[in-house]
């Protein structure tokens, strides 16, 4: 008797410790991933195109405006940092109700005396530079202040902080017009 209740009590415990590491486990099972953005997926060539035409036009503009320097043409966050920043952004939002959140990726440059320590590197001095901003859905009594009527879905979220110091490229002295 007591081995077969040794047994079972045993086999409870081994069954409730696979139950409790499965559950602990799957935390991120629990929230559905959408799938929309496989629609916005562009293949490696596409993305060279993007980045050859801005290359070709934008970045010849800027380069001729900085005297001969070309400025950077890429930016780079970790997979890490950029789910941190989403799950900030998801937690904030949440606590503030905000529905349809995203996130708007804004061009900006450093000024030559922003503080060293709000770069990635200090060298960033003079660089564009993105920076992300959530945004959500627009409330109904912002849009009757709104001055002009516009189509856009989403507004900025000023308070939920927005993500920079990202690595950038300053590029070689001779501009080159390929990605890397």
């Amino acid at each position: 008797m007591k081995t077969s209740f040794l047994t079972q009590t045993l086999s409870l415990l081994c069954a409730a410790l696979i139950l409790a590491f499965c559950l602990l486990s799957c935390t991120r099972c629990s929230e559905p991933v959408n799938d929309s953005y496989k629609k916005k997926l562009i293949s490696y060539r596409e993305g060279r195109v993007l980045f050859d035409e801005y290359s070709r036009t934008n970045n010849v503009i800027l380069t001729k405006y900085r005297n001969g320097e070309p400025d950077s043409r890429w930016y780079w966050f970790s997979l890490e940092e950029m789910e941190g920043y989403i799950k900030y952004v998801k937690e904030n939002a949440k606590k503030q109700k905000l529905k349809k959140v995203g996130i708007r990726i804004y061009m900006g440059k450093y000024p030559m005396n922003h503080p060293k320590n709000r770069m990635a590197k200090p060298e960033y001095a003079g660089y564009q530079t993105i920076f992300l901003v959530p945004t959500s859905q627009k409330r109904k009594k912002d849009n009757a202040m709104s001055r002009t009527d516009t189509s856009e879905e989403n507004t900025d979220v000023s308070s939920i902080e927005s993500m920079n110091m990202t690595n950038l490229a300053p590029p070689p002295k001779a501009s080159s017009v390929s990605m890397p």
